[in-house]
């Protein structure tokens, strides 16, 4: 087991300037050389007490501006267009990188893809996407998707 303090938040794992174990090989493999971590020193634990402080400051100033870009995204929906065969069925699916741009496109914000959550889309419709904002606050957001002509 390795000891690894956290620089970015990892799902499933912790968020930023947490120290965990982890097997060696999935810190030498890919938390470290990704940029996700750290190898965990003496030294590291002031550099632990500077990320917790920063994420600490930037969660006090980010609930209110995740509260307000969670009551545009529910208020709005986001209208994809996908290329379809017969029938409305999509050639391959709608991917949490195209409701990001789409989101950004019509002007309501910056979302992360990586926290978003959607079933699987094979056909124009409409459905219920779920954006993770900030700790406790996660908008419903309702994508139109149509036919890309």
């Amino acid at each position: 087991m390795a000891k690894v303090i956290l620089t970015h938040e990892v799902q499933g794992l912790g968020s930023a300037g947490d120290v965990v174990d982890v097997k060696t090989g999935y810190a030498r493999n890919y938390l470290v050389p990704q940029g996700f971590g750290v190898h965990w020193t003496r030294g590291g634990e002031a550099q632990v007490a500077q990320l917790r402080a920063a994420r600490e400051a930037r969660a006090l100033a980010s609930v209110e501006d995740a509260q307000a870009l969670k009551a545009k995204l529910q208020e709005n929906k986001i209208r994809l267009q996908a290329k379809t065969g017969t029938g409305g069925r999509l050639f391959g699916s709608v991917k949490p990188a195209a409701i990001a741009a789409a989101v950004s496109a019509a002007g309501l914000g910056e979302i992360d893809k990586r926290k978003i959550t959607l079933p699987s889309i094979k056909t124009t419709g409409e459905y219920q996407a779920i954006v993770h904002l900030h700790e406790g606050v996660d908008a419903t957001v309702t994508l139109q998707v149509i036919s890309q002509r």
